[in-house]
C-alpha cells in the first residue's frame, strides 16, 4: 500500500530538532550538554547525566536532542512523570513530532489463573480512546518523520506488529492519483478502519458520493477524499464535529487503525500455524491425561480462530502475535523500539528506577504466562507476546543517555561518560546533611520538628516500616504535634490529599517509608529526618538515602538529619556528595552574585481537599486545568450507606465523576484522573453497583 518514494524518505540523515525555549543554558548545563553531544557524536554508546534535583536536567535532554539530532527515545517509570516530561519537551520543540506513548489502560487486570483454589482470573480493562490514540500517533510519527521524540513509559519493551508489517498497510495518498474509491474503502476495511456514516469517531470512515471522509484513530482531523472519476481530485483536513475544512493537503498517509492488525494473506497463514499448535498441544495433554485442560484449549482457541476468520480480529489477538508474524518459538517480538530504525537516541530518566523495572517485567509476565498454558488457557505461543528481556532490550538500543541523580551500579559500569549537573538555577544548595546519635532519637526528632514549625517549615520523617510509621505518628499526635503518615496502604486520593495538606500547613509533620522519594515536589519542607540511617539495606541505600535527602533541597532553609550511631559507607557517600556539591554552588553563586531563593510551586488544589467519599468530604470539584465544571450534589460514602442519596442523585453524581475523569485523562493529569477513578469506584462498591 505504500509507495517506494516515501519509504525512501524514511532513512538517512540526521533530523531537524528546533529547540524553543526563552532562556539559555547556565550554570553548568553548557558543559554538560558539550560533553554528552560530543562523547555520542564520537560514537559512545552509554552515557550518564548526574544531575541532582532542580538543575534542570529536562532543558539539558533537550539540547541533547536538538544538538544531536536524531529520532529520540524517552522512558519514564511512571505515567505521570512520562506525561510532565512529554509536556515539558513539546513546549521545548512545539515544530517537531513530540508524541507520548504509554499503556492505553485506564484500568487493567490481567488473565491468570490460581491453581491453588482453582480460580481462573478473566482479563479485564478499561482502554482510554485518548491514549491509545496517542499511541497510535507514535508509531505513525516514526514512520512518517525523522524530527521525532517518543515519551514512553517501560510498556515501549511490549510486542507490536513488525514495523515493517505496520509500513506496509499505511495507506499512502496524494492529489492526482490513480486511486479507486472503492479500492480505497477496500483498503481502509483491511486495516480495520469500519464504516460508519453516522458517527464521526477515530478508527471509522464514511462514504457520500464521490467523497469519503476518514476519521483516522491516531489524529484529531478528519482527511476528505475526493474523487474525480478514479482520480483524487483534492484532500483536505477537517474538523470532525463541525466538517469546517481546515487546509488542503498535497499527500497524506494513513496508518491502520489499530496496532495488532495483520495483512490478510498473512492472517490466513497465522491461522494455519495456530491449529498446528493447537493440535499438538491437544496431543501433549491427551498423553498427559489431562482431558480438562484439553477441553479448554480446545474450546477457547476454535472460538478464538472463528472470530479471527470472520472478523480479522479476536479479543486477545496479542496472544496470537507470534504464531501469526511467523516468528519461532522463543524470538522477541517486534516493539517500539524498532520502529526507531537503527540510528536513535535513548534517554532513560531516573534510571536507577526504571532499569530495574525494566529487568523485572520478563519474568513476572512468563510465570504468570506458563501457569496459563500447563492448565489449558493459552498456546504456549502465548508466551512469546511478551516484553523484552534486559539483555535484548540493550542489544536493541544502540546509544543510551542515563539521567538520575544516583546512578546504579548498571549505569556505572557500561557509561564510559558522565555528565554531572549539580548548579540550580534558583541559586539552591544542597541541604546541610548532619548525623546525630540513636539514642534519644524520638526525643530530639519532636524538638526539631518544632523548632521546624516555629520558622515556618514542614518535617519529613523516614521510618523503616509501615508499623513504625503509624506507631509513631499516634506518639506524636499524643505529645500534641500535628503529624499524619503515608504509606502504600493509603489509596492514591489518600495519598494526594496528605501531601496537599501538608503543604497547606494543616499538619507540620509527615511520616512514611519508602514514599518520600522520586517525583515528591514540597518547597514548604525544610527538614527530612531519616530514622536509623545506619541499618544498611535498601531503605538505607546510598541512592535511597541521596533521594530522601533530596526532598528538601528547594527550600533555602533544608537540612537533613541522620539518626545513626555508626557512619556507614551509605552515609560516607551521603556527606561526601553532599559537601561536594555545596562547595561548587556556592563558587559558582558567589562568583556570580546569586542569592539562592526557595522554590515556589503552586499547591494543586484540584488534588486536595478531604479524601473524596469519605465523611465530612468537602473537596472542592475541579475541572481540567482548573476550571470548574458542572457541579453534581456532593456524595459521600457514608450518605451512600445510610441510604441518604436517591438513586437520581447518586447516577447524576457518578456520570459527573466518570466525565471528569476522563477529561483528566485525556489532558494528562494522571494523578487527579486516579483520585476521580478511586473515588467512582468507592461510591459504586458503597452502593452495591
Amino acid at each position: 500500500m505504500l509507495d517506494t518514494a516515501f519509504e525512501n524518505e524514511m532513512h538517512g540523515g540526521p533530523a531537524d530538532f528546533r529547540l524553543a525555549a526563552p532562556f539559555a543554558p547556565m550554570g553548568d548545563q553548557p558543559e554538560a550538554i558539550d560533553t554528552l553531544v560530543n562523547a555520542f557524536q564520537q560514537g559512545a554508546r552509554r552515557a550518564i547525566l548526574r544531575g541532582v534535583t532542580g538543575s534542570g536536567k529536562t532543558f539539558t535532554m533537550a539540547n541533547v536532542i536538538a544538538r544531536f539530532r536524531r529520532p529520540t527515545l524517552v522512558i519514564s517509570h511512571n505515567k505521570t512523570l512520562a506525561a510532565q516530561l512529554y509536556a515539558e519537551l513539546k513546549a521545548f520543540f512545539p515544530d517537531n513530532a513530540v508524541e507520548y506513548f504509554i499503556s492505553y489502560y485506564d484500568y487493567y487486570q490481567p488473565e491468570a489463573y490460581l491453581p491453588q483454589t482453582d480460580t481462573y482470573i478473566e482479563k479485564d480493562a478499561s482502554i482510554n480512546e485518548d491514549l491509545e490514540r496517542f499511541r497510535l500517533a507514535a508509531s505513525h510519527a516514526l514512520l512518517g518523520r525523522r524530527d521525532v521524540i517518543i515519551v514512553a513509559s517501560v510498556s515501549c519493551i511490549y510486542g507490536l506488529l513488525s514495523p515493517e508489517d505496520y509500513r506496509g498497510l499505511m495507506i499512502s495518498l496524494r492529489v492526482g492519483q490513480e486511486f479507486p474509491r472503492e479500492r480505497l474503502t477496500e483498503q481502509l476495511t483491511e486495516i480495520q478502519y469500519q464504516r460508519n456514516d453516522y458517527e464521526p469517531r477515530p478508527g471509522v470512515f464514511r462514504v457520500r458520493g464521490d467523497v469519503v471522509d476518514i476519521f483516522p484513530s491516531y489524529a484529531t482531523e478528519g482527511i476528505r477524499v475526493s474523487f474525480f472519476g478514479d482520480e483524487i481530485e483534492s484532500l483536505q483536513s477537517f474538523h470532525p464535529t463541525t466538517g469546517k475544512v481546515l487546509g488542503s493537503l498535497p499527500s497524506c498517509l494513513l496508518s491502520p487503525a489499530k496496532q495488532f492488525v495483520m495483512p490478510k494473506n498473512q492472517l490466513l497463514d497465522g491461522v494455519g500455524r495456530i491449529r498446528q499448535e493447537l493440535a499438538e498441544q491437544l496431543e501433549a495433554f491427551d498423553r498427559a491425561g489431562k482431558l480438562l485442560e484439553a477441553q479448554r484449549l480446545r474450546q477457547r482457541t476454535e472460538y478464538d480462530l472463528a472470530m479471527l476468520a470472520e472478523m480479522g480480529y479476536c479479543t486477545g489477538i496479542e496472544n496470537y502475535s507470534a504464531p501469526l508474524a511467523g516468528r519461532a518459538p522463543g524470538v522477541p517480538p517486534p516493539t517500539l523500539i524498532d520502529y526507531f530504525g537503527k540510528d536513535f537516541l535513548c534517554i532513560v530518566d531516573e534510571s536507577h528506577v526504571t532499569l530495574p523495572q525494566i529487568r523485572a517485567m520478563y519474568n513476572g509476565d512468563q510465570a504468570r504466562k506458563q501457569i496459563l498454558v500447563d492448565n489449558g488457557f493459552r498456546l504456549p505461543s502465548a508466551k512469546d507476546n511478551r516484553p523484552l528481556t534486559y539483555d535484548e532490550f540493550d542489544a536493541r538500543v544502540p546509544r543510551i543517555l542515563y539521567t538520575t541523580a544516583t546512578p546504579g551500579e548498571t549505569e556505572r559500569a557500561v557509561s564510559t561518560v558522565q555528565a554531572e549537573q549539580v548548579i540550580r538555577p534558583t541559586g539552591l544548595l544542597d541541604p546541610v546533611v548532619e548525623v546525630r546519635p540513636l539514642a534519644g532519637q524520638i526525643d530530639n526528632l519532636i524538638e526539631e520538628i518544632r523548632a521546624q514549625t516555629a520558622i515556618g517549615g514542614r518535617t519529613l520523617v523516614a521510618a523503616l516500616t509501615k508499623r513504625a510509621c503509624e506507631d509513631l505518628a499516634q506518639y506524636l499526635t499524643d505529645v500534641g504535634l500535628r503529624c499524619e503518615y503515608l504509606h502504600s496502604d493509603l489509596d492514591a486520593i489518600a495519598r494526594v490529599d496528605v501531601l496537599a495538606r501538608l503543604r497547606r500547613g494543616a499538619f507540620d509533620a509527615l511520616i512514611g517509608v519508602n514514599l518520600l522519594r522520586e517525583g515528591l515536589d514540597l518547597p514548604e519542607v525544610t527538614c527530612v529526618a531519616i530514622l536509623d540511617a545506619d541499618k544498611e539495606g535498601f531503605l538505607r541505600s546510598e541512592t535511597s538515602l541521596i533521594q530522601t535527602a533530596g526532598r528538601c533541597a528547594r527550600n533555602v532553609e533544608g537540612r537533613v538529619i541522620l539518626y545513626a550511631d555508626r557512619r556507614t559507607p551509605a552515609i560516607e557517600a551521603v556527606l561526601a556528595v553532599t559537601a561536594a556539591h555545596r562547595e561548587k554552588q556556592q563558587a559558582y553563586n558567589k562568583a556570580h552574585g546569586i542569592i539562592p531563593q526557595s522554590a515556589r510551586r503552586a499547591i494543586n488544589e484540584d488534588l486536595g481537599g478531604e479524601t473524596p467519599g469519605a465523611p465530612g468530604s468537602a473537596r472542592a470539584r475541579r475541572g481540567t486545568k482548573g476550571k470548574i465544571v458542572s457541579e453534581p450534589p456532593l456524595i459521600t460514602a457514608r450518605q451512600v450507606a445510610e441510604g441518604s442519596v436517591s438513586p437520581e442523585d447518586l447516577q447524576s453524581a457518578l456520570r459527573a465523576i466518570e466525565q471528569e475523569m476522563r477529561q483528566a485523562a485525556e489532558a494528562l493529569e494522571f494523578e487527579r484522573a486516579a483520585l476521580l477513578r478511586d473515588e467512582l469506584r468507592a461510591l459504586r462498591k458503597q452502593a452495591g453497583l
